[in-house]
């Protein structure tokens, strides 16, 4: 029960808030800035439990699941607000929420909140639940082995998504690269570099958690990011499009580890 009450209340508060940026999005015709979003809002939900904490003092493992949460998010959401205000809409939603519209019928208005909106939600709760269980569970002592681990690990997730991200943003800014794929720095090593960070980032936050006494069950959080990160609506939906519009993404994928970094074929 302690840990209930709490956990409803984040999701209550993150459904009130996807409520209020559906009403965005339907004002502005586009969907696009949910995926920064999804970045702050575990950002939020993570400072929300610290506050539904219980009152004793906020012990090592609380202290680096916030910290950790609040580096990667800030650091990601900001990025991607920057990279949406610049680019404008993301192609992969206009190929959700126009499909949706086209196949079904519905409205711009229904399609984001059905699509988008309802289903993040709960998405971002699930997968950020161990921060959120985490600081629950925090029994206040010293952290151990398991949980150096996992702070290395999402330290070195964060870097190595945040190093991606730079060397991407380069490729962009770059009017040589115009139609061209980024097959250098991290790039080389791994299709998706970025994704691959987001996950290493949330198994550290996981592994931190389950050290501060949060149970084993909340490594529904990462499987779920990274399932979604590989297989859904990460990087299968990102190569699909690809595929279509950069002729030597073909000769990129044959050569190029898909998410784990591995030298390259050939």
């Amino acid at each position: 029960m302690a840990l209930v009450q709490p956990l409803l209340v984040n999701l209550a508060a993150i459904m009130v808030a996807m409520l209020v940026l559906w009403q965005i999005s339907v004002a502005i015709k586009d969907v696009s800035f949910i995926d920064a979003v999804w970045a702050y809002g575990m950002v939020g939900l993570t400072l929300l439990t610290a506050v539904l904490m219980p009152g004793s003092p906020v012990g090592p493992h609380s202290t680096a699941l916030l910290l950790l949460t609040a580096i990667w998010g800030l650091r990601l959401g900001t990025h991607l607000l920057i990279r949406w205000r610049r680019l404008g809409r993301d192609p992969r939603y206009d190929r959700i929420v126009g499909g949706t519209m086209k196949a079904k019928g519905w409205s711009f208005s229904k399609t984001s909140l059905i699509m988008v909106f309802a289903m993040q939600g709960p998405l971002l709760w699930t997968v950020s639940l161990p921060a959120q269980v985490g600081l629950l569970s925090d029994a206040g002592g010293p952290i151990g082995g398991i949980g150096l681990i996992g702070i290395a690990l999402a330290v070195i997730g964060i870097s190595f998504e945040s190093l991606g991200d730079l060397q991407l943003e380069a490729f962009r800014r770059n009017p040589a690269s115009h139609g061209k794929v980024l097959d250098t720095g991290l790039w080389r090593y791994t299709r998706h570099p970025n994704y691959f960070g987001d996950a290493c980032t949330w198994w550290g936050i996981w592994l931190v958690a389950i050290s501060g006494g949060a149970g084993l069950w909340t490594a529904v959080g990462p499987l779920f990011l990274t399932f979604t990160l590989v297989k859904w609506s990460g990087a299968a939906l990102l190569e699909k499009g690809l595929k279509k519009t950069r002729p030597e993404y073909a000769e990129y994928i044959a050569k190029t580890s898909s998410f784990i970094p591995w030298p390259p074929k050939g």
